[in-house]
């Protein structure tokens, strides 16, 4: 295979929608973007069936047969270790191989969190590697980091999640310098729990970032920063508010202007002007979201996602790959001269477990 192309491998088996929305989202990134080459990995005779639905470029897409797959509630890290011919676990190998630049699924999170450190691992000195959704607000995508792979974390891991999600904000949307802050119950600096004062201080003294201090969940939608840092456990709550929130507001907003003639004929007056709104603030046009610190690169796409969300996060691929985001951490955090981390973490198999023991429908 050609040097020349960007190499992703694709979760045809995980989802509530695989096959279908993987392979879709598959056919039309590969028909948008020549310099893709795709490697659906999965159930081979499944994946051929769906293909035969579209015209694709064969020489640009490759199928790898994978027998098993991970459900969303076994445990992690045992389904990493036993269910070696699983589409997570044979798309992770690809990665770590070199064979793909990044891997991008729609299934189980905590077996993807897991398998990403213990298969991919990660980049010499990087303590954890976070999950880092960006999200919509009134000026623009906030990133979280992190939502979910992290529940306890130190304050040395903290600082790196601020220095990557700096350094991935500025080379993925062109920020010059991310505003970022630490999300708290308040603005003072003597506010919070014990991990959050002790990391303030840190962030204050840390180079290269742009700290702007402590930010309250309800400024977060508003764009008062561009990167938000906080634990997963914190993290995955304002995430699941946020989307949950969002879910709620537009039931009841199509709700009302249905309620009568005179609404409904206002409904069809505002139509152009809601549909660029809700637009601006799909959380599926951002793609998913990545682990960041890993040696590559593997991106977690919601459960439910359809093939514009896949197809979002495949291209995010390819930007991560232009841009060299791997090689940024690594210039800019000093991480060359650190020692290798272990791979296998001694906190690994409680983290996973934690962040995604019962995952619900629809979330990371």
């Amino acid at each position: 295979m050609s040097k020349k192309y960007i190499r992703v491998a694709l979760d045809a088996m995980g989802g509530d929608l695989a096959p279908a929305e993987p392979v879709k989202a598959a056919v039309e990134a590969l028909e948008k973007r020549k310099i893709l080459h795709m490697t659906l990995v999965g159930k081979e005779e499944v994946i051929r069936a769906e293909l035969e639905k579209y015209q694709y470029p064969e020489d640009r897409l490759e199928i790898l047969d994978a027998r098993e797959v991970i459900e969303m509630a076994e445990s992690p890290v045992n389904a990493i270790r036993k269910k070696k011919d699983s589409s997570i676990v044979k798309g992770l190998r690809l990665v770590k191989e070199g064979t793909c630049d990044a891997f991008v699924t729609a299934g189980s999170t905590g077996a993807t969190l897991a398998g990403g450190q213990l298969l991919v691992g990660r980049i010499r000195g990087i303590e954890r590697p976070p999950l880092a959704p960006l999200l919509p607000t009134a000026k623009g995508p906030v990133l979280l980091v992190d939502c979910g792979a992290n529940v306890d974390a130190r304050a040395s891991q903290l600082v790196q999640f601020a220095q990557m999600g700096s350094i991935y904000m500025k080379n993925m949307t062109g920020i010059e310098n991310p505003r970022v802050a630490l999300v708290n119950i308040g603005a003072e600096e003597e506010k919070g729990n014990a991990l959050v004062k002790e990391v303030f201080p840190l962030l204050k003294a840390c180079e290269g970032i742009n700290f702007i201090g402590n930010i309250e969940a309800r400024e977060i939608p508003e764009g008062a920063a561009d990167v938000v840092v906080c634990d997963a456990f914190v993290g995955n709550v304002i995430l699941k508010l946020y989307e949950g929130l969002a879910t709620m507001l537009l039931k009841k907003i199509k709700a009302a202007l249905m309620s009568t003639i005179p609404s409904k004929i206002g409904a069809l007056l505002i139509k152009p002007a809601l549909k660029g709104l809700l637009k601006e603030f799909n959380i599926t046009s951002y793609g998913g979201a990545p682990m960041l610190g890993l040696r590559g690169l593997v991106v977690k796409t919601h459960g439910n996602s359809e093939a514009v969300e896949i197809r979002n996060a495949i291209e995010q691929c390819i930007q991560f790959k232009k841009k060299d985001i791997n090689g940024q951490f690594v210039a800019q955090m000093g991480l060359g001269a650190q020692k290798e981390k272990a791979l296998k973490d001694p906190a690994l198999e409680s983290t996973a477990q934690d962040s995604t023991a019962q995952e619900e429908k629809g979330s990371f």
